[in-house]
C-alpha cells in the first residue's frame, strides 16, 4: 500500500516530512533556479517552470508538445507506480499548474504541498543543497483532454447555469485596465478573485481556512462546471488546485487563458 494513500490532495510538511525516504516518491520542486541551489526541500528535483508551457505566442501556457513532455518526464523517473509531491515558493501557481500536468498525463498519485517551500521553512524543516542525478526512464505518454477547456469549448459554454468562470488575475486586469494582450476586459460572465486572495500570508501562503465560503459567496460553488485561468494558467494553477482540493467534482484549466482569448479578434469581451 503507498504511504501517500490516505492523504488528500493538499498536504501539510508535516505529512511530506514523515514519507521523505518513500522510495515511490517524486519531490518536485518549481521555485526559482536561484532558489533551488540556495536550499531546497531534500530529494527535491527541480523543473524549470518554462518546460511546464508551450512557450509560443499567442498562447504560451498551453500544454507542452508531447516530446518535450516525455523528455521532461523521463529526466524526473516517472513510473506508474510514483507518488509526486510537487511545491514553488511563490504559494502554488508553478506548483499547482504542475498538478494539472500530472492529470493531463493521466497520472492520480500526486499530492500538493500546501505553502510550498514557505510552509516548510516555517517549520523550520531542513533545507538541501545536494541535487539529484538525473534519470534517463524511458516514458511513453498519452494526454487526457479532460482536465483542459479548450477556447472553442469555454466560448460555446457561455451562459451556460452550470458555468462558473474562474478569472484569477488582478482586478485591474480583469476590468482592462492593464492590458496584457491585443485586446483587455474578462471573459463575459467571468467572475474575479485574484489568486493570492486565497493564500493566507499570515500561514504562510497555505490556503485559506475561510476559502470554501469565501468562493460559495462569489457563486463559484460545487454544482457548477468551473473553469479557471489568468493570463498563461500560471496563477490559475493555484486555484484549479483549490478547485480540486475541495472536491468539485468539473474542474478545468482554460490553459490558453487571456493570452490567447484577449489576442483573438473575435472572442467576445467584457470590461
Amino acid at each position: 500500500m503507498s504511504a501517500f494513500a490516505t492523504l488528500p490532495l493538499v498536504i501539510e510538511p508535516a505529512d511530506l516530512a514523515a514519507r521523505l525516504d518513500s522510495a515511490e516518491l517524486i519531490l518536485v520542486d518549481l521555485s526559482s533556479a536561484a532558489r533551488y541551489a540556495e536550499g531546497h526541500i531534500p530529494g527535491a528535483r527541480w523543473v524549470d517552470s518554462k518546460r511546464t508551457q508551450f512557450g509560443q505566442t499567442p498562447a504560451p501556457g498551453l500544454v507542452p508538445e508531447l516530446q518535450q513532455l516525455q523528455a521532461l518526464f523521463s529526466e524526473l523517473g516517472h513510473r506508474p507506480d510514483a507518488t509526486y509531491v510537487v511545491y514553488d515558493d511563490e504559494g502554488g501557481g508553478w506548483a499547482g499548474r504542475f498538478i494539472w500536468l500530472l492529470d493531463v498525463i493521466g497520472h492520480r498519485r500526486h499530492h500538493f504541498l500546501n505553502g510550498g517551500l514557505r510552509a516548510w521553512m516555517g517549520e523550520n524543516r531542513p533545507l538541501s543543497t545536494q541535487v539529484p542525478a538525473v534519470h534517463d526512464t524511458p516514458v511513453q505518454l498519452t494526454l487526457s483532454e479532460a482536465p483542459t477547456a479548450t477556447r472553442a469549448y469555454l466560448q460555446a459554454r457561455l451562459g451556460a447555469s452550470d458555468l462558473a468562470i474562474w478569472d484569477a488575475r488582478g482586478a485591474d486586469e480583469y476590468r482592462g485596465e492593464k492590458v496584457s494582450a491585443a485586446r483587455a476586459g474578462h471573459i463575459p460572465g467571468a467572475i474575479n478573485f485574484e489568486w493570492t486572495a486565497g493564500m493566507d500570508a499570515a500561514r504562510d501562503l497555505r490556503i485559506r481556512a475561510d476559502i470554501a465560503e469565501v468562493l460559495r459567496d462569489l457563486g463559484i460553488t460545487p454544482d457548477k462546471e468551473v473553469i479557471t485561468h489568468c493570463q498563461t494558467h500560471r496563477r490559475s494553477g493555484f486555484t484549479y488546485v483549490v478547485a480540486k482540493a475541495l472536491g468539485y467534482p468539473r474542474v478545468k484549466a482554460y490553459a490558453g487563458s487571456w493570452s490567447e482569448w484577449g489576442n483573438l479578434p473575435d472572442t467576445p469581451i467584457e470590461r
